[in-house]
C-alpha cells in the first residue's frame, strides 16, 4: 500500500512547474516595455528636401514641422511660431538633446528663420534640418 501510495507521488512530481518560468518572461516583458525608448513624430507630412551631405540623427530629438501652408506642429498640436520657444525651453529642461527641423521645400526663407530663432532663444544648442538623401 505504502508503495502504490509513493508510485503516485512520484508521477504527480515528473511534470515541470511552468509558474517560475511564466513569472521571469512576465518580468523581462515589463522590463523591455519599460526601457522601450519612444520616438514622438510631428503628426504631419513634409515634403523634405534632398541633400547630400544627409546623415542619420540620434532618436532623442525635438522634432518640429513646418508645413506648405505655414503651420508649425510639435506632437501633433499646431504650435504656431509663438509657440517654439516656450515648446523647446520646457523640453530641455527635461533633457538636452538636438531640436531637428522638417520643413517643406515650400516654406519661404522667413518663416524658418523665425522658427530656427526661436529654437535658438530657447536654448537649443544643435538645430538641424531633416532632409533625405539623395
Amino acid at each position: 500500500m505504502q508503495q502504490r501510495l509513493g508510485q503516485r507521488l512520484e508521477q504527480q512530481h515528473q511534470g515541470i512547474d511552468m509558474s517560475p518560468l511564466l513569472d521571469v518572461v512576465f518580468i523581462l516583458l515589463i522590463f523591455f516595455i519599460v526601457t522601450t525608448v519612444f520616438v514622438r513624430e510631428t503628426g504631419v507630412d513634409v515634403d523634405k528636401p534632398q541633400a547630400v551631405s544627409a546623415s542619420q540623427l540620434e532618436q532623442l530629438v525635438i522634432l518640429i514641422a513646418i508645413t506648405d501652408q505655414g503651420a508649425v506642429y510639435y506632437d501633433g498640436s499646431n504650435i504656431g511660431v509663438d509657440g517654439v520657444q516656450p515648446t523647446v525651453e520646457q523640453l530641455l529642461r527635461e533633457r538636452t538633446r538636438p531640436v531637428v527641423l522638417q520643413v517643406d521645400k515650400t516654406v519661404p526663407a522667413d518663416l524658418l528663420v523665425k522658427v530656427l530663432d526661436a529654437a535658438k532663444l530657447a536654448g537649443a544648442s544643435q538645430v538641424s534640418l531633416a532632409t533625405v538623401a539623395e
